[in-house]
């Protein structure tokens, strides 16, 4: 490989990290902001908070995502890449496979966070270069 290529996959992968880092701060910012607000809506339950904290992590992340110039369509795929793993945490606690609500809740964060990168490198030309607001 010769420098330049060398450099080139080194800029490539920097910004795919970057990119992965600003949707996690995002995320972590939806939860501190979002959650609050979604979380005093009356009701009770597990799920409900799975929902909120699903729904207050994917809003932001959505948002700086469109405003970074993505595509509707990496929108919607990253947006799935957090909803349907809360879907899943959800079910599997409401159903009473996981009892553990705590094991459910890192569950779900985990699941999300490979999610989000399976749909990164599952489409490396969108994350791969700089967007519109670099």
């Amino acid at each position: 490989m010769s420098s330049a290529t060398a450099s080139a996959h080194r800029s490539s992968v920097r910004q795919f990290l970057v990119h992965y880092a600003e949707m996690v701060l995002a995320m972590i910012l939806g939860m501190a902001l979002l959650g609050p607000p979604l979380g005093a809506i009356p009701g009770d339950g597990r799920g409900q908070m799975l929902l909120v904290m699903g729904i207050s992590m994917t809003v932001p992340m959505v948002a700086w995502m469109h405003h970074r110039g993505h595509s509707r369509r990496a929108n919607a795929e990253m947006a799935a890449s957090m909803l349907v793993p809360t879907g899943l945490a959800i079910a599997v606690h409401g159903a009473g496979l996981i009892e553990d609500f705590d094991a459910v809740m890192v569950g779900e964060h985990v699941v999300m966070l490979l999610a989000m990168a399976g749909v990164m490198l599952a489409r490396p030309s969108e994350y791969l270069h700089c967007h519109a607001a670099d």
